[in-house]
């Protein structure tokens, strides 16, 4: 099968640090290459995959040499080199959120969105009831709620390569925390369960935009010592199983609908559970009192580091191989192109197709 797959271009594919939606593409060509499919990934021009690399930008937009004022011209680029080459693939997987689902009108190719952001903002459902001729996948059961009427195919979980992330039997003396600084990934709350337990922390996060740095300035570096409160900046893709593996718990305190939380599965691959509050897709990722723990209040989170070391790390990478592998997210991936691109159904009937009927063409494959 040909296959295109679309990235966002500010990082690059695999990203350098900070970039989960990147992080999936590039596993995901892996898996796809892997299984005998010609891939082509639409990203940045200093990505490296293993398909074939379709550069649409010339470097990462984020860590780019020049500064970029204005994204939406480089979206726009994108989605006419997509268009441009559409011809060439059997199915287009976009992820690259709203900004290619205009492909879905255009082309006659099925184009099959993974959407990787939080969908209860108040605007958001505008763009995705748009464009009716395109088809979505979730990455969690609690992030289609908000949307639940689109014309979702699947719900896919994330998946990795746990070879590439070495599993450490025994616990760390440290907890680690590993995302962005903002008020979403709540680093602030990950202080307060570290001075409660008594057990040190590190920071590895990327400070993004004013807000997040007036976020560190005033929530987070009057805490910063470097001894028991330690922020290291970003971490190389490198670094993360070192970073991870080498911690007594993840602490993951969430304060919004987080979509999945890749970190959480690359923490128990290195045999590292999880501290989490239920929000979003956690508890799907999580078993409580298993791979960690997953509670609402702060207080109650600290009070579970001290049962850390009694989890069983082995059990929370097992846990990933089972549930979260790159194998098993490519065959669920495969599955869908399958779906949409049998006996040529889709691109027979696509543009008579009316948006009410194509749901009822989804329900009978």
């Amino acid at each position: 099968m040909r296959i295109g797959l679309i990235s966002p271009p500010y990082e690059s594919v695999p990203p350098r640090f900070y970039g989960g939606t990147e992080r999936v593409v590039y596993n995901l060509c892996r898996g796809l290459t892997h299984a005998g499919h010609e891939v082509s990934v639409f990203a940045s021009g200093d990505s490296r995959c293993d398909g074939q690399l379709i550069p649409v930008v010339p470097e990462a937009l984020r860590l780019g040499p020049s500064q970029v004022c204005d994204a939406n011209p480089y979206h726009l680029r994108m989605l006419a080199q997509v268009s441009q080459h559409a011809h060439d693939f059997d199915i287009i997987h976009n992820h690259h959120d709203y900004w290619m689902l205009p492909l879905g009108n255009m082309i006659s190719a099925p184009v099959v969105s993974t959407l990787h952001g939080r969908l209860d903002l108040p605007d958001i459902a505008a763009a995705f009831t748009s464009f009716p001729q395109n088809y979505f996948v979730s990455i969690s059961n609690s992030q289609r709620l908000p949307l639940s009427s689109l014309p979702w195919v699947s719900t896919i979980y994330h998946g990795i390569e746990t070879a590439d992330f070495q599993f450490h039997p025994e616990p760390g003396k440290y907890l680690a925390f590993l995302g962005r600084i903002s008020w979403d990934k709540r680093p602030d709350w990950a202080i307060q369960i570290a001075k409660k337990s008594g057990v040190p922390l590190k920071i590895a996060a990327k400070i993004e935009g004013p807000e997040s740095q007036q976020y560190y300035d005033r929530y987070i570096k009057p805490h910063v010592d470097g001894n028991f409160i330690e922020y290291i900046g970003e971490i190389s893709e490198g670094e993360k199983s070192s970073f991870l593996g080498n911690a007594l718990g993840l602490v993951f305190p969430i304060d919004w609908p987080e979509p999945f939380g890749l970190v959480m599965i690359e923490a128990l691959a290195c045999g590292t559970p999880v501290l989490a509050r239920p929000c979003g897709a956690a508890p799907e990722v999580l078993s409580d009192g298993i791979t960690g723990y997953c509670l609402p209040d702060i207080e109650d989170l600290a009070d579970r580091v001290e049962k850390l070391p009694s989890l069983n790390r082995k059990k929370c990478r097992q846990w990933v191989e089972e549930k979260f592998s790159l194998r098993r997210m490519t065959e669920d991936y495969i599955h869908v192109y399958e779906q949409l691109t049998s006996r040529n159904l889709f691109r027979a009937n696509r543009f008579r197709r009316s948006a009410g009927n194509r749901r009822n063409f989804l329900h009978t494959l």
